[in-house]
């Protein structure tokens, strides 16, 4: 069976069985304020990196294992919990947080795999066409002072 719908049906049977769900986002910034976004192979648009907390897991070293495995940066002192967001939309007990990176180093750059197809850091006044709202939508709260919102 293919690990993408392998993961996929995972995915559903959690939201199914848990009542709570916790994901990490990093909004990783550069010396000259850009922020790096990662682009999947299975949904279209540019993202935050991130991904699910495990059991046993804290939200911070959920987002240091993910930045690692999908960009890898490694951070060389603790994030800064931004926000705590509900992502309802997608499932009831869905919650988002956010973290800021200022402090990392980026030994390796992985090349593109099954999961994410490219990684890049943009300027504020370059962001992508296709960026995803939510991920727009942070980018305003934390670079330019947008008011917060609870949803992500």
């Amino acid at each position: 069976m293919p690990r993408r719908l392998i993961t996929t049906l995972l995915q559903r049977y959690w939201r199914i069985t848990r009542a709570l769900t916790l994901g990490a986002q990093g909004m990783v910034l550069d010396a000259d304020g850009r922020v790096l976004l990662v682009r999947h192979t299975y949904r279209v648009g540019w993202f935050l990196p991130g991904g699910g907390v495990e059991k046993r897991e804290s939200a911070a070293a959920a987002l240091a294992r993910e930045l690692n495995e999908e960009t890898g940066i490694a951070l060389t002192a603790p994030p800064e919990l931004f926000a705590l967001y509900s992502n309802f939309a997608y499932f009831p007990g869905d919650h988002v947080a956010l973290f800021l990176v200022r402090h990392w180093t980026q030994a390796r750059r992985p090349q593109p795999n099954r999961e994410i197809a490219e990684q890049r850091f943009f300027a504020l006044e370059a962001l992508p066409e296709d960026i995803s709202e939510a991920t727009r939508r942070r980018i305003g709260e934390v670079l330019l002072g947008w008011p917060r919102r609870e949803e992500w």
